[in-house]
């Protein structure tokens, strides 16, 4: 399994879809913060409006942008003119999503409209859900995001994937049929991947997680991690991996990290750890030999430094959870 392919792994992320938005003339409609471990995001199927994030920052949208909030921060939705008034927002269904819109009108076949009819041509069409992720074993990517994550799919430069996949999920809405639902949501899940992919091959000049999977000599060091996290790893060794010698990689690593190699390498096998303590019934004993250490203690003291609590509570604590969704 590829690097990236196994970070979105450990991290598991579960997508699921709010609602679809329709909306026309002025609009500002206000996201609060989210839960921890869930994260937000919103995909511009048609028409171009502005995010304005807690932090201050405005962010120009339009059709094949993707943004997601991995921290569930506060943010704002509105129209490119920040217009005041407008009509109220209501909330119905189009039988595949709940639809917010504020143009009055009910839900209808969009196909039968005229071309010319304002309601249509200067419609901003979002599709908006979140992803549910488990603290933890999803730290190591999660963590390393930007926030907010925005990233432009509908440029020319663009790949042809990415412009199927977000045709697809538009027609898909449009279209509601059976099952519509299940393949959008799929489809969101492949978005993720890929705005990854792109996000990381645009900013491979930056420090972190994404700028690591995007350098050719690092990066298999960072895959012989993840591949073998029990071993008792040494720079010397890692820096063979990547042609270097220890100082260059030492040095190279760190400056495309941000962290050192130890830390990173601690990272991971606690996000290891954890993932094993929430599919598997393994001793905390054995998954602290699994990620490489040699006793329980050594690993429980390790994983709560990391992690905020002990190895049991950690996985009492999503049991407990799991006993609350049924």
């Amino acid at each position: 399994m590829d690097t990236l392919s196994r970070l979105i792994d450990l991290a598991r992320p579960q997508a699921s879809l709010d609602l679809r938005c329709l909306l026309s003339g002025a609009f500002d409609i206000d996201h609060a913060p989210f839960e921890a471990g869930v994260a937000p995001f919103h995909l511009v199927l048609a028409g171009t409006c502005v995010i304005e994030t807690a932090a201050g920052e405005s962010l120009d949208m339009q059709a094949g942008d993707f943004i997601l909030f991995p921290r569930g921060a506060a943010h704002r939705v509105r129209d490119v003119t920040r217009s005041a008034g407008g009509l109220p927002v209501t909330l119905g269904h189009d039988g595949m999503l709940p639809v917010r819109r504020n143009d009055g009108h009910r839900i209808t076949d969009t196909s039968a409209r005229a071309p010319n009819d304002t309601a249509i041509h200067d419609r901003v069409d979002l599709l908006c859900g979140r992803f549910v992720y488990a603290p933890g074993s999803s730290a190591l990517l999660l963590n390393a995001l930007p926030d907010p994550l925005h990233v432009s799919l509908g440029d020319p430069h663009t790949l042809d994937a990415l412009q199927t996949v977000i045709a697809l999920m538009r027609g898909e809405a449009e279209r509601r049929q059976p099952g519509a639902v299940a393949i959008v949501t799929a489809l969101s899940h492949a978005l993720f991947t890929m705005a990854l992919r792109v996000h990381g091959e645009r900013n491979a000049n930056n420090a972190g997680m994404l700028a690591l999977l995007t350098d050719a000599r690092l990066g298999a060091s960072v895959q012989a991690m993840l591949d073998a996290p029990e071993r008792a790893w040494t720079i010397s060794e890692l820096g063979e991996r990547a042609a270097m010698s220890r100082a260059t990689y030492a040095r190279h690593f760190n400056e495309r990290a941000g962290m050192t190699v130890l830390d990173f390498l601690t990272q991971i096998r606690m996000a290891i750890a954890s993932d094993l303590l929430l599919r598997t019934r393994r001793s905390a004993a054995d998954i602290g030999e699994a990620v490489g250490y040699q006793s329980e203690a050594a690993f429980g003291k390790a994983f709560a430094q990391s992690v905020g609590v002990t190895p049991g509570r950690y996985r009492r604590r999503k049991q407990a959870d799991d006993a609350l969704d049924d």
